[in-house]
């Protein structure tokens, strides 16, 4: 097949939404605007509260922030999209919101991780925790929770750009690995790039927090019920959102790709659950169960 002189790339992923179009644009703005409210709030507070200057909340901080990129780099497109006849994206901008979701994806979790080995150095090496958890040490892993995903994925997209197109109908609302299917021949250096990303960005920090987690609550477990209960109420937070993570990760890597199986409207409501469900789940549950987090965000509200 001959490679296809590609500018724009349709999105067929919208259901027919002729009578309702502008509805739907009004409730994509509401939850849009809700979405930054609630993320810059929250981060606003551990900014000025010189309480909340310590790793835990400042990886917090970085996972709202990270809400607030991801929200940008799709909701304004997918607004944009909902009043037109025919919505469609400029193949370089559906390449960079490929890079920005999955740069944005594996930053979190990498500092679900991050977050993970604060906690076992906060509640298993107590004494040891100011001279572990410096700020230098804070800064290096804020720095590679960034910089390595954009650099795995950015490997992705050059490659991507490389190859040939036979499609340019792409089955979804905004540009995930479903891009792929476009491509007459998916190359193997694509293929073994997006493996290691996986593994790199996903996989293993997944199984580290889990690991974890596991000595936490196995250190947790062989002390007084009042450290457990500080320890659990601690970890609860992080394991939800690293959960809600996982599952949405999971669906997009296997869902995602499957091209005839999955009815139109079925794909169109799991994938706008995607954009959806985790930028407000973030702010939602540390807002309300980290303490000091609530007692300020409680201060500021009434």
């Amino acid at each position: 097949m001959e490679k296809l002189n590609v500018t724009d790339i349709t999105l067929s992923g919208f259901v027919e939404m002729n009578t309702y179009r502008y509805l739907y644009f009004c409730i994509m703005f509401i939850l849009y605007t809700l979405i930054m409210c609630s993320n810059v709030t929250i981060v606003y507070l551990i900014w000025i509260h010189k309480d909340l200057h310590e790793p835990m909340y400042i990886f917090i901080a970085a996972l709202l922030f990270n809400s607030v990129i991801y929200s940008t780099t799709i909701y304004p497109k997918l607004m944009s999209n909902f009043l037109s006849e025919k919505p469609i994206i400029a193949y370089s901008a559906c390449l960079f919101q490929f890079f920005m979701f999955y740069s944005v994806g594996g930053s979190e979790f990498l500092l679900l991780a991050a977050m993970a080995y604060d906690r076992y150095v906060s509640i298993c090496k107590p004494l040891r925790y100011p001279t572990i958890m410096r700020k230098t040490t804070v800064s290096i892993l804020l720095v590679l929770a960034w910089i390595v995903p954009a650099c795995h994925i950015a490997v992705q997209v050059i490659l991507s750009f490389q190859t040939k197109l036979c499609s340019v109908n792409l089955k979804g609302i905004f540009c995930n690995n479903a891009m792929y299917t476009l491509q007459c021949v998916r190359p193997r250096a694509l293929t073994i790039f997006g493996v290691i990303a996986l593994i790199d960005l996903a996989i293993l920090p997944v199984f580290f927090t889990i690991f974890t987690y596991t000595r936490i609550f196995t250190i947790s477990h062989k002390s007084c019920k009042e450290f457990r209960r500080k320890a659990f109420e601690t970890c609860l937070p992080h394991l939800l959102v690293l959960i809600s993570f996982a599952c949405l990760m999971v669906y997009d890597v296997t869902i995602a790709r499957v091209e005839s199986d999955v009815p139109k409207t079925a794909r169109f409501i799991m994938t706008l659950q995607t954009v959806l469900y985790h930028p407000l789940f973030n702010p939602i549950i540390y807002g309300l169960k980290m303490k000091e987090i609530s007692k300020h965000l409680k201060k500021l509200l009434c």
